[in-house]
């Protein structure tokens, strides 16, 4: 440590996104963005982006409450940002640009400090512009899995299982340059049938911490032979825990659910549609002593719905309302709110200190995963059914139906929500929210 400059200054220094040098402490945590060829498996390899030279990312473990210094390092040529997906963190180091934080240039490095909060499944990923260049920002292997344990953990679980979810080789699917769609897909980095499986026994309860970590596609996910027992949303605990046949992830959401091991055999967990799945979007599940050819069922039908993971009371009125009407923007831009596109939408004012009712009109033929940085948010009426206790922050807004949510507005400063869906973000569907004084 430099002479006479204390932990704790440095920390303060840290905390204010100085480059990172030989003068400072070392770092709990150092990412480096490179560029690599990844393995997918089944004679398949890509050139991508990614941290550590790994897709996914490391898998970083974080306790609430306990600061952490991070070094970034940037080894390519172009301006990076790393994000902290559903952390309550100050916007200097959030990794949006548009909130304040500095990117962190090409051949540079920059070291941030935070305190993480709160606990549960987060992750981390780029917050880089791509537009119409479909190799870079979350396109790219630039994600991964945080857990941010609680002071103590009851440790209900047997086995955790990381599935990151995410597809590769993009191409624009119409001569509009709209739909985005993907030839090979992968569950932690590897096609169905590569890599190791998840090995686990009889009688264990599995907790598997699910995070679609895709620029633009929505999930449905299976396990023949099992249920999934959903105990959290976004990494925060629901009021009803419930058992579903089938997990619905939209792009930006994480779901944790306990799977018990009740039926031996070699299963395949992995994507409902049989077109995906073939091309890579799966992983094997692999009971001690079992053998031969993974195996997949059709689940049954099963309608995905927030409400059911909610309490049954009646949610808290607001003390203010802010509609937000989604539609198709103009002069080049394909995404406005309120009117306007990114970046003349206009300041979404939140009241501090109180309960402010978000109200989500999606007059678009299309569903948008819409996500608010350094905020959890209360849904409280989805598709016109009221809820209350569900706290995420990503909600997919379904096409021509209205979502309402609620923010305590309790972590001052500018703060960005955005389609989770890359290519409505890059083309106008973003807009920052800020405190009224």
């Amino acid at each position: 440590m430099t002479s006479g400059v204390t932990r704790r200054q440095l920390l303060a220094l840290a905390a204010a996104c100085i480059p990172a040098s030989a003068e400072n402490f070392p770092a709990d945590i150092t990412l480096r963005i490179g560029e690599i060829n990844t393995d997918l498996g089944r004679g398949h390899s890509v050139k991508t982006l990614a941290y550590n030279g790994q897709t996914p990312g490391p898998v970083l473990r974080m306790t609430e409450g306990t600061p952490v210094t991070i070094d970034v390092v940037n080894e390519t040529a172009q301006p990076e940002m790393v994000h902290w997906h559903g952390f309550h963190i100050s916007p200097e180091v959030d990794g949006a640009h548009e909130e304040g934080t500095p990117m962190v240039q090409g051949h540079d490095r920059r070291r941030y400090s935070f305190t993480p909060q709160p606990a549960g499944t987060r992750w981390y990923h780029t917050h880089a512009m791509a537009g119409h260049n479909l190799r870079i920002g979350s396109y790219s292997g630039q994600f991964g899995l945080v857990v941010v344990a609680p002071r103590s953990d009851p440790a209900r679980y047997d086995l955790e299982a990381p599935i990151l979810l995410h597809e590769w080789e993009p191409y624009f699917a119409s001569g509009m340059d709209m739909d985005v769609d993907y030839k090979l897909f992968s569950v932690n980095g590897k096609m169905l049938g590569a890599g190791e499986p998840i090995r686990v026994k009889t009688g264990q309860r599995v907790l598997f911490r699910i995070v679609n970590a895709s620029a633009t596609m929505r999930h449905r996910l299976a396990l023949p032979g099992h249920v999934f027992t959903v105990i959290a949303l976004d990494g925060n605990p629901v009021p009803t825990v419930q058992k579903v046949p089938v997990l619905d992830v939209s792009p930006g959401e994480r779901v944790d659910a306990i799977v018990e091991t009740t039926s031996p055999g070699v299963w395949i967990l992995g994507e409902e549609n049989d077109a995906q799945r073939a091309a890579g979007a799966g992983i094997v599940i692999e009971y001690a002593g079992a053998r031969g050819r993974p195996q997949w069922t059709p689940p049954p039908k099963h309608v995905w719905d927030y409400a059911v993971f909610g309490d049954p009371k009646p949610p808290v009125e607001p003390e203010t309302r802010l509609p937000l009407i989604i539609e198709p923007g103009k002069d080049g831009n394909l995404w406005a709110i309120n009117g306007k596109s990114y970046p003349q939408t206009d300041p979404v004012w939140l009241r501090p200190g109180v309960r402010n009712r978000l109200v989500f009109d999606n007059r678009s033929s299309m569903d948008h995963p819409v996500h608010l940085h350094r905020h959890t948010f209360e849904i409280v009426r989805y598709a016109g059914k009221p809820v209350s206790g569900v706290m995420k922050d990503v909600v997919l807004v379904p096409a021509r139906q209205t979502v309402e949510a609620d923010v305590l507005a309790n972590n001052p400063g500018p703060s960005l929500f955005h389609c989770h869906q890359q290519f409505h973000m890059d083309f106008g569907f973003m807009a920052l929210m800020r405190y009224s004084s």
